[in-house]
């Protein structure tokens, strides 16, 4: 991604466009780099026209934007981008949306090259210990660079959430 903020908090009008996986996953894919509408098609194992009409959407919700055009073979392909490099859900919208980015994100984690390392764990924390760790967890989320197009790309999924009832 060239531009943009680091961090969208996601509003009422993104929650639509965010309600089906493939449109998570479409963002997961133009996290890397921006993307026709074929490289997407490829990179998901769908059809173009399935592509296109969930673009349609994001870009609509502001989610995605053109980010230039490149010619070939006597045509012009529209490349995409994410308007932003990551996303923050509310918590009055957790419940409602988090099956189907967890659904989205449960395909990225099948569909790894190597194994994956997810571990889930509960603690015991002091309110200081859960203030720590979740500073820890964002410093890693936000402030952890890109190594460059060289490198492997790699998911981070982070969290911290205390259950109902605990």
């Amino acid at each position: 991604m060239t531009n943009g903020p680091p961090a969208q908090t996601l509003e009422t009008r993104h929650f639509k466009a965010l309600s089906h996986p493939t449109r998570h996953r479409m963002l997961f894919a133009l996290g890397d780099k921006p993307a026709t509408i074929s490289q997407l098609a490829a990179a998901l194992a769908t059809g173009k026209g399935n592509i296109a009409h969930h673009l349609k959407v994001l870009l609509a919700a502001d989610l995605v934007r053109p980010a230039g055009t490149q010619r070939v073979r006597g045509g012009v392909e529209q490349y995409y981008e994410r308007t932003a490099q990551a996303v923050h859900l509310p918590s009055e919208h957790y419940a409602e949306h988090l099956p189907t980015a967890f659904r989205a994100i449960a395909e990225e984690i099948a569909g790894a090259e190597q194994e994956p390392l997810l571990v889930l764990r509960y603690l015991r924390l002091s309110p200081e210990q859960a203030a720590r760790i979740t500073e820890t967890l964002n410093a890693i989320a936000h402030e952890t660079q890109d190594a460059g197009t060289d490198h492997p790309r790699y998911g981070v999924l982070l969290g911290l959430f205390r259950p109902a009832g605990g």
